[in-house]
């Protein structure tokens, strides 16, 4: 294999592959990069087991060939050249050869036909939607996944459309995320968990914005083929617990503030508040929500957010950093915090919007 290719071209597909590559895994091969040159240019290959992404790019093969590198040295070296173009060749018997100018790096390999090819997928159902609207919904409630991998099924977020509104829910149990969209005709009903990590590589996709993507379903697993790129992930197996059960059905106070300022007075509050587990202690007085929080160590905040209160006098604390993640994505100037008393969960959600993404956070105790 010999093939010269343009550095930032061939750094974007290592680490694009890189990211579903393992390296907690005792199969060797796994931690490791397939490069495959045929005369259409290479592909670059990454996988944990569980998850394949695959990017193509045109460069200039003088030799075709495969081979496997490892990942995470092959991310590192070609991401701190400088742009312009870079060679890799095999040497006879083992090894490769990377260089760019008068750089040189000898690399061990693996033998490429060892490599687990990515399996078929698709069949079952299918959604297509605009990457942009995608990647704003992942993002609306991936920060709520968990990472308790003693409980696998809540490491993923859950898609669910009934052919006119498309459901994510994320939820770490200390925290509930949910996005709705009203999509009709998207695609087939879908019920099914994606892994945290499949969603970061799908969002990391080489596709505008304003393009169409596709994600298809089948046989246990999931697949995007989109801008000379490909993922393909097993699905998380197993029934995601009814998460309407944990949003409250009704509320008998309410704060309605200014999303910016709350952020800004929680952002300095947390200063001292990652030092007693994120607590910070919300009370509602009159026209004010005065924020709290203490360190054993380094003192006491104190800050007043001005708001609008429906029989809003209620103390409660929160783990600041989840109400960070909660007001991050919020799109409205405004923020509705929906409360019945101290010991119940609330629900954040943005003032001019009811249903379409909201936020459940369990609170903390006050002491």
């Amino acid at each position: 294999m010999k093939l010269d290719c343009p550095r930032r071209e061939f750094n974007d597909a290592v680490a694009s592959a890189a990211a579903a590559s393992s390296v907690r895994t005792s199969v060797n091969i796994l931690q490791y990069l397939k490069v495959d040159a045929t005369d259409a240019g290479i592909r670059v290959l990454g996988c944990d087991g569980e998850m394949w992404v695959e990017r193509n790019v045109a460069c200039m093969v003088s030799e075709s060939g495969a081979v496997c590198l490892q990942a995470g040295l092959l991310a590192q070296l070609v991401g701190s050249m400088p742009d312009g173009d870079l060679q890799l060749h095999t040497l006879d018997g083992h090894g490769a050869l990377l260089k760019q100018g008068a750089s040189e790096y000898r690399l061990q390999t693996l033998d490429a036909s060892d490599f687990p090819e990515p399996p078929n997928y698709g069949g079952e159902g299918e959604l297509t939607l605009p990457m942009k609207t995608l990647r704003e919904a992942v993002d609306s409630v991936i920060y709520a996944v968990s990472t308790d991998t003693h409980r696998q099924i809540l490491t993923g977020v859950l898609f669910s459309y009934d052919g006119s509104t498309l459901t994510l829910v994320a939820t770490d149990t200390h925290r509930l995320a949910v996005k709705k969209l009203d999509q009709p005709g998207i695609g087939s009903g879908i019920t099914a968990v994606i892994p945290e990590k499949a969603l970061k590589a799908i969002k990391a996709l080489p596709v505008p914005d304003e393009d169409q993507v596709t994600i298809r379903f089948g046989g246990g697993r999931l697949g995007v083929e989109a801008g000379g790129a490909k993922v393909v992930s097993q699905l998380l197996a197993g029934a995601y617990p009814n998460w309407e059960r944990v949003v409250p059905n009704e509320s008998t106070r309410t704060w309605s503030v200014e999303v910016d300022q709350l952020a800004e007075k929680v952002k300095r509050t947390m200063i001292l508040a990652r030092d007693n587990a994120n607590r910070v202690r919300f009370r509602g007085s009159e026209d004010q929500i005065l924020l709290a929080a203490r360190s054993e160590e380094k003192g006491e905040a104190k800050e007043e957010v001005p708001m609008i209160a429906d029989n809003g006098d209620v103390e409660i604390a929160f783990n600041g950093k989840y109400v960070q993640d909660a007001l991050s994505q919020m799109r409205g100037p405004g923020v509705k915090i929906e409360m019945t008393e101290s010991s119940r969960p609330a629900i954040f959600r943005p003032a001019d919007a009811e249903n379409d993404y909201f936020c459940v956070i369990m609170p903390m105790a006050l002491a």
